[in-house]
């Protein structure tokens, strides 16, 4: 346990900071909401020290020990933000951990009825997590703390990260806050250029940048009432829905190479294919459809109708939207669900499989993805991911369902939370039963790890029990 002190307590520290940040808007709007900020700040700052001073850090650290950093920072960033909520807005412990989980997984849930009347720093702290999440509370350390080498490698595998953008993992992480930053910018700008005010454009591009979706409207996007924002909104979550090698590429002045990435490919495919099904079955108006088809498959939530309206589309839209949020976007970006490369590479697999039951024997099946080889283990990776996903989605489905939610409006909501989205037909409010409640936490959790992290916890969990 000690090798995961080191790491553990430069994560905590790192969340004490990002918590006191909003210290900044009560100041500005003067707000009686400091020590919402600074408590939880220093409980962060100071427990990572104490883990910090117990061990020193190596890199003898291994891919499990980093899945089990990865699973306990989150519950941790959760559980300290939960603690400014209560503190900020004195709501009750469940729902304040239930909306600090939202808002760091970018799942965009809230429990909240009015958020127009919240204090601006508890908005931005919201915007802020979400902002932060959305890169990866690890990533987010890894570049500012934490020292290049193995540990650095194993934590930012740990978070469900593959691609590398330059050789080292830290020249990696540093390109990608880079690109980030350049994003958030840029999103800010044009916000304000289209009217919006900077309080409100800066928690915009926070949270749609990073596909969380939490607003500081009650409408949320719809208030603005605005095509202009409309458009920039849907740029903002299909650019944090791409994979940042994809940006890398297209800000280095190659931007034929984002054309032939085959994730950003399918996403402009599935885009249209389910908007023209939204438009031509259920009526939707064009920029209805095609806005509520990338908010979901960009996993942001981001929505220009209100939740009353969301209640009654008919069952095919929620069919139609539930399934853009299980597939989700590009692998390597701020996305959540269960992300295209999988699903592009089991359905190839399958192909595959066919292809070699009709072929003559002895026959060669080429099996490459954009030109990279894919052997067994890719395939079963990702035909194994589906499948606990999918009893991660059941579990809960049945939960809700036994509390007396329709059938069609709980597997949206199940989807929403577990692909780390935010729509919702009406189930998440500040009333909902405890359990059903637990289990969407649960699922916003093990959706942004993408559960392995959490089973590992789990075993770690089960074998000290055996002992004692």
């Amino acid at each position: 346990m000690l090798l995961i002190a080191h790491p553990l307590g430069m994560i905590m520290q790192g969340t004490g900071v990002v918590v006191l940040l909003p210290i900044i808007f009560a100041l500005i709007y003067k707000e009686n909401t400091y020590l919402a900020f600074i408590i939880p700040s220093i409980l962060s700052l100071a427990l990572g020290y104490l883990l910090k001073m117990r061990s020193s850090q190596n890199d003898k650290l291994g891919l499990k020990h980093g899945m089990i950093i990865a699973a306990v920072a989150w519950l941790w960033a959760a559980f300290i933000g939960s603690i400014c909520l209560v503190m900020g807005t004195h709501i009750d412990f469940l729902n304040a951990f239930f909306e600090s989980m939202s808002a760091w997984t970018g799942s965009g849930l809230t429990i909240f009825t009015n958020v127009e009347i919240l204090p601006k720093s508890i908005l931005f702290l919201r915007s802020l997590e979400q902002w932060v999440g959305g890169l990866g509370v690890i990533i987010v350390i890894i570049g500012i703390l934490i020292r290049p080498g193995t540990a650095a490698a194993r934590l930012y595998k740990s978070e469900a990260r593959e691609e590398k953008i330059k050789p080292s993992i830290s020249g990696t992480v540093k390109t990608i806050w880079w690109i980030y930053l350049f994003y958030t910018v840029a999103g800010i700008l044009l916000y304000i250029a289209a009217g919006m005010p900077i309080f409100d454009a800066i928690n915009n591009t926070f949270t749609n940048l990073s596909t969380g979706g939490m607003s500081v409207k009650n409408n949320n996007i719809g208030a603005y009432n605005s095509l202009a924002i409309y458009i920039i909104t849907m740029i903002l979550m299909v650019i944090g829905g791409t994979s940042f090698l994809v940006h890398y590429k297209a800000l280095k002045g190659r931007a034929i190479d984002v054309l032939r990435d085959i994730q950003f490919q399918t996403t402009i495919i599935l885009i249209t294919l389910f908007s023209i099904l939204l438009i031509v079955v259920t009526k939707f108006t064009t920029i209805d459809a095609v806005f509520f088809v990338i908010s979901a498959l960009s996993c942001t939530g981001s929505n220009i109708q209100p939740v009353n309206i969301m209640v009654n589309w008919p069952d095919y839209a929620k069919i139609v939207v539930t399934t853009c949020m299980i597939i989700g976007m590009s692998a390597g970006s701020t996305t959540g669900a269960i992300k295209l490369i999988r699903v592009i590479t089991l359905v190839k697999g399958i192909y595959w499989e066919i292809l070699r039951i009709i072929s003559p024997a002895g026959s060669v099946i080429p099996r490459k993805i954009s030109g990279k080889n894919v052997g067994d283990a890719e395939i079963k990776e990702a035909g194994g991911y589906l499948f606990l996903y999918f009893i991660f989605l059941f579990a809960s489905w049945l939960v809700l369902m036994q509390y007396g939610y329709g059938g069609v409006d709980s597997i949206f909501e199940v989807a929403s939370a577990q692909g780390n989205v935010g729509l919702s037909t009406g189930i998440v409010t500040p009333t909902m039963p405890p359990m059903p409640e637990i289990f969407l936490i649960i699922n916003m959790w093990i959706g942004r790890i993408e559960i392995i992290p959490v089973l590992v916890l789990v075993k770690l969990f089960v074998d000290l029990f055996k002992r004692i």
